[in-house]
Parts: structure tokens; C-alpha cells; sequence
């Protein structure tokens, strides 16, 4: 009888883990996540390390990893390097084109990901952007908590299946 239940669970919990295709390089168990740099300008004081964090939670939470600065087996270093609005026209298919104008807040980080545990191991550097519209009569003040948290959290999707994920 406990057979088939231990069993099932195996599977059940395999299948969780395969199902997001997260792939570890063997023998990493833990990770270097150091604060970001600022390159940026106009970028509130807080945002490489709020980058940062939300990173680190990420790989700590996802990839199980133990995000340490002592003897690490993988690092991903990370750089703000814009930080933007730009005024954008109107959306297709808006029948108020002639009166709609949105404003687009850009973040662009730069990431290098190094795997210190193989050195023949495949290295990267990538630039990842996420923007977030909003119409133009707001200001940025009015959505910018909101668009920083949106923003972050797509990041550090594109950051986490780059690094650990077969379907980049």
C-alpha cells in the first residue's frame, strides 16, 4: 500500500519541477547575486538594490540555490543601465488615436552569468528590457510604484530563463 503512494508522490514531484524547465548545472548549489551597479540616470536610489533583491529571491526560491558571497558556484552580476520615459504615439487600432498619447517607462539591465564551478561551461552577457505604458495625461510619480514592481518581476523572468531555463 505505501508502494504506489510513494510512488505517485515521486512522480507528483518531479513533474512540478520539470514542468517549469528549470535546468541546474551539476554540482551548483550556490549562487553570487551581487548588488547591481547604477548606470543609469534619473533612477530612484533604490532601484539597483530593489533589482537586486527581487533577483535573489528568485534564485533563492526557484533554483533552491543558497545565495551566498562565500564560494560560489555560479555568479550573475547585474548593471542598470537605463532607466526612461519616452513619450510614444497611440496604440494601433485605437479609434481615439488623434487624442491618445501614452508614456513609456524603459529599464535595460545588463547581466553576466558565470559559472565559476566549470569553467568550459557556457558563460553569457545579455541586456534585458521591460517597458511599461501608461496614458500621457498620468505623470510617472502617479504609476511609478506599480510600473517598477511590473517591470522587476518581468526582468527577472527573462534573467531566470536565461540562466536556468531550456526554452530560451
Amino acid at each position: 500500500m505505501r508502494l504506489p503512494i510513494l510512488l505517485c508522490l515521486t512522480l507528483l514531484f518531479t513533474g512540478c519541477y520539470s514542468f517549469r524547465g528549470i535546468t541546474i548545472p551539476e554540482g551548483v548549489e550556490r549562487a553570487y547575486v551581487p548588488v547591481f551597479l547604477d548606470n543609469s540616470l534619473g533612477a530612484p536610489p533604490t532601484l539597483a538594490m530593489d533589482l537586486t533583491e527581487s533577483l535573489r529571491d528568485k534564485v533563492r526560491d526557484e533554483a533552491r540555490l543558497i545565495v551566498t558571497e562565500d564560494n560560489p558556484d555560479i555568479e550573475i552580476r547585474g548593471t542598470l543601465v537605463d532607466f526612461r520615459v519616452t513619450a510614444e504615439g497611440a496604440s494601433a487600432g485605437n479609434e481615439t488615436a488623434a487624442f491618445s498619447k501614452l508614456n513609456r517607462l524603459t529599464i535595460v539591465v545588463a547581466i553576466e552569468y558565470t559559472n565559476l564551478l566549470d569553467p568550459s561551461a557556457e558563460n553569457w552577457k545579455s541586456n534585458f528590457t521591460e517597458y511599461f505604458p501608461f496614458p500621457g495625461e498620468q505623470t510617472l510619480a502617479s504609476v511609478q510604484d506599480e510600473a517598477i514592481a511590473e517591470i522587476l518581476e518581468n526582468l527577472n523572468e527573462k534573467i531566470f530563463n536565461r540562466a536556468f531555463a531550456d526554452d530560451w
